[in-house]
């Protein structure tokens, strides 16, 4: 059980943090998506339309990541904020908040590989 305020105050501080970086990648996402259509209508040799197709599969892959984080911080947060309301000590286990940070390490990782990914593929073709 946790009960410092200083630990409420951490975990509610990453929460939001989390939770703004996740909207952020959400926004890019969709941003990369409609450059694919683009490129999808501009370039018709296979080789090209093949890499698009890699492309929007990853990030189909990363939007559903992405979710997945978004719900489970989305829940945590929410037992965090029903425990100071009744003034109790939090049911949450803070091994399960460090599991969630790794968590996001490894989605900011992946993701940046990614993004690099698809700018060198961009940077071919264009």
């Amino acid at each position: 059980m946790i009960s410092a305020v200083k630990d409420l105050q951490a975990f509610h501080y990453d929460h939001r943090l989390w939770a703004n970086e996740l909207a952020f990648y959400a926004d890019e996402l969709r941003i990369y998506e409609h450059r694919l259509e683009e490129l999808v209508q501009k370039y018709q040799s296979a080789e090209v339309l093949s890499g698009l197709e890699q492309f929007q599969n990853q990030f189909i892959r990363q939007k559903e990541v992405l979710d997945a984080l978004k719900h489970d911080i989305h829940i945590h947060e929410q037992k965090l904020g029903e425990a100071i309301e009744k003034g109790e000590d939090l049911p949450l286990d803070p091994e399960y908040h460090g599991f969630l940070k790794e968590q996001m390490d490894t989605f900011r990782s992946i993701y940046a590989s990614l993004k690099v990914d698809f700018f060198r593929f961009l940077a071919k073709w264009i």
